[in-house]
């Protein structure tokens, strides 16, 4: 199966120890390289990074208010070292990521199973969507130092096609990634053994098309916008 039944959530409180707290900082480390080392122009200024991705992974191994914490670690460390738009910015970073991974989460938290991660997924892409629209519009003037207007002009020729094709990725690599992540983990005795029927670990290939169709329909449209393509 793709998405197992056995992680941190399980219906079960952990106290935060020493594993949890490594399995967090590894999360935290590798979204925040991914920040620095992958960041993809798509349209005007806004550009593509899949941290989003990895904390997603994080929360739904350990719960959504893990990808809280997650998300805004790597972002007052990004505030700090690599961007230049300050605290409005880390406050977009935060409000950007938590929009899409602890909604999905908190689906996933809800239903354990392939028909739960893709609800949280998609839910994930439509608050996304709405809230970036909405966040834009109230904080990116302030930050750009451009008047209302300037920001209302780009909200649906670029933040609106922007924020769908970030989420559009981030639920296609989640899809993709979270298993091999998981597999990884349970090597290595972070996370327990899978409870999970072994007759029903077989992979979801529907499920891995769509994610593969949906991240090729992204990328192909954002070469389009480029005009690479």
């Amino acid at each position: 199966m793709l998405f197992g039944r056995n992680n941190f959530l399980g219906g079960r409180t952990m106290h935060l120890d020493t594993k949890r707290i490594t399995i967090i900082a590894m999360f935290c480390a590798i979204a925040y390289v991914v920040v620095v080392f992958v960041r993809i122009p798509v349209v005007m200024f806004l550009k593509y990074e899949p941290k989003d991705v990895i904390i997603t992974i994080g929360a739904f191994t350990m719960g959504p208010f893990t990808g809280f914490i997650i998300s805004l670690i790597v972002s007052l460390v990004e505030m700090f070292t690599i961007s230049d738009t300050g605290l409005i910015g880390m406050i977009m970073n935060v409000i950007s990521t938590c929009a899409f991974t602890c909604t999905a989460a908190c689906i996933y938290k809800k239903n354990h199973s392939i028909k739960g991660a893709a609800i949280g997924l998609f839910a994930g892409v439509l608050v996304m969507t709405a809230s970036m629209l909405l966040w834009n519009y109230l904080l990116t003037p302030l930050y750009m130092h451009k008047p209302r207007s300037e920001v209302i002009n780009i909200l649906i020729p670029a933040i609106l096609p922007f924020n769908l094709l970030k989420a559009g990725i981030n639920m296609a690599l989640t899809i993709l990634l979270y298993k091999p992540v998981v597999t990884a983990l349970r090597k290595a005795s972070l996370l327990p053994p899978s409870e999970t029927v072994t007759g029903r670990r077989k992979l979801n290939l529907g499920f891995m098309i769509f994610a593969l169709a949906l991240l090729a329909a992204c990328v192909l449209s954002i070469l389009a916008m480029r005009g690479i393509i």
